[in-house]
């Protein structure tokens, strides 16, 4: 399809042009920041990049050890009445000293939520090739169609992933404050007497831990988010960085069963992805009335020889298979019948192979974001709310506490991957039910694997 470089248009043609440029300019002006082509490719064209902000690390070193026996009673003395104070000991006390601090994160003022089908108005704006106008034939518009499924589920795909990069930074943020307070604890401990160094050290390296998979997590949202900001056309370094503030702080809800589409089933779901292809249809017309114009003799005689020169073939070590009768080789009805036939075959195998995976992925993973969000989330937080319970008798230590706090945290990020894993095969079943091929395997985001599970062991 071009919309652009070709003879000025006369007539209703014309007339048709102007008010499809006339609809392209309205809908540019919608935006507040203008396509500005001529500005992104301008190296001389001054930006202003927001700073990259990071955790900051933690400290290798070891508190000093008091030098006599009278200084150690002192500290101790003095710390265990500070811990006295407050109701719940040791986290109560670190958390108002972090609040009087005005350590609390606060999350960044937001603008406009911007919602999946604002990010796909968005990403159009500078897709004049996906817009289908009236002097477009039928195969045309189809084709159309088809690019337009395909960027919808880029689209689609982009978005998916930079919410839940940032919903999973979030959690991976709060994982390491608790690390923090496990190693900020520990340090007081050493100091009054009461732990050795050694435990001190496996508590800094759970943070260490923490602070990598923080850090990990911040990386995999600035990429999701230039993933997106690409689809979208922006190029302005402060206007990207606003967007992740824009992006909703979580994702859908699921649904109660994953919807397929309508009048779509497990029975049809092949057929619906061999209809929506623009022309495996008109090929398979066009491959029967070849097929037809050669006789049963014809082709028993083709499949005959076909059959002997694979029996030729004894691995993969072989020579090529060779057919020697010249009388079928110089038949071209026969050769446009047998490579039409040929080429249909692997296209509708292709089409039928993946509906069958596309499917099967979109009600797998389903059935595994219901399973990690109604089994193993609530698990984790009823173990937490026990765990609480034990520490409010004294009957488990502080650490305990922060411990389930942290494994509570790594299973609503499994959740969250498990969720985006459900939306992402929502978006690749739309698309090939719109007639785009499939998207290949999906590459699971960093985000999962960030060390949520290390940080949350003791």
């Amino acid at each position: 399809m071009t919309l652009f470089w070709r003879m000025p248009p006369t007539g209703p043609t014309r007339a048709r042009s102007g008010l499809f440029l006339g609809c392209a300019l309205a809908l540019a002006s919608a935006h507040a920041q203008p396509l500005d082509a001529l500005g992104a490719a301008d190296p001389a064209r001054p930006v202003t990049a927001p700073p990259l902000v990071l955790p900051a690390t933690g400290q290798a070193d070891l508190p000093a050890l008091p030098t006599d026996i009278a200084a150690a009673r002192a500290i101790w003395q003095r710390a265990n009445q500070r811990v006295a104070e407050f109701a719940r000991g040791h986290a109560d006390l670190l958390r108002w000293e972090s609040a009087q601090a005005g350590q609390a994160r606060a999350e960044p003022r937001r603008g406009p939520v911007l919602d999946l089908a604002q990010a796909l108005r968005l990403s159009l704006r500078h897709r004049p090739e996906l817009f289908t106008h009236a002097d477009m034939n039928p195969l045309a518009q189809r084709e159309v169609a088809v690019a337009y499924a395909a960027h919808v589920r880029d689209v689609r795909r982009a978005w998916i992933d930079a919410v839940t990069a940032r919903q999973s930074e979030r959690l991976l943020a709060e994982v390491l404050d608790a690390t923090r307070t496990g190693s900020e604890l520990g340090r007081r401990m050493v100091v009054a007497g009461n732990w050795s160094q050694a435990r001190q050290m496996r508590e800094q390296l759970i943070e260490a831990t923490a602070w990598q998979a923080s850090v990990n997590a911040r990386s995999t949202a600035l990429a999701a988010q230039e993933r997106l900001a690409r689809l979208l056309g922006l190029w302005d370094a402060q206007a990207v960085a606003q967007l992740g503030e824009q992006l909703p702080t979580a994702l859908p809800e699921l649904p109660a069963t994953a919807p397929a589409g309508e009048g779509v089933s497990e029975a049809t779901h092949e057929a619906a992805v061999l209809r929506s292809h623009p022309t495996l249809a008109q090929a398979r017309l066009l491959a029967g009335r070849d097929i037809a114009l050669v006789s049963p003799a014809r082709r028993q005689a083709w499949d005959e020889a076909v059959d002997a020169a694979l029996g030729a073939v004894t691995g993969a070590d072989s020579a090529p298979p060779r057919i020697d009768n010249l009388s079928l080789l110089r038949d071209h009805t026969l050769e446009r019948a047998v490579q039409a036939q040929a080429a249909l075959l692997r296209q509708a195998a292709q089409r039928r192979s993946m509906a069958r995976l596309a499917w099967t992925e979109l009600q797998v993973r389903h059935a595994s974001a219901l399973h990690a969000q109604n089994v193993v989330a609530q698990l984790h937080s009823a173990l937490e709310q026990e765990t609480q319970l034990r520490y409010n008798g004294m009957l488990q230590s502080t650490w305990d506490l922060l411990a389930s706090a942290r494994e509570r945290m790594g299973a609503i990020d499994a959740a969250l991957q498990a969720r985006r894993g459900y939306w992402l095969a929502q978006a690749d079943w739309q698309a090939l039910l719109a007639g785009a091929d499939d998207a290949g395997p999906d590459t699971p985001s960093s985000s999962s694997g960030n060390g949520t599970a290390a940080a949350a062991g003791h």
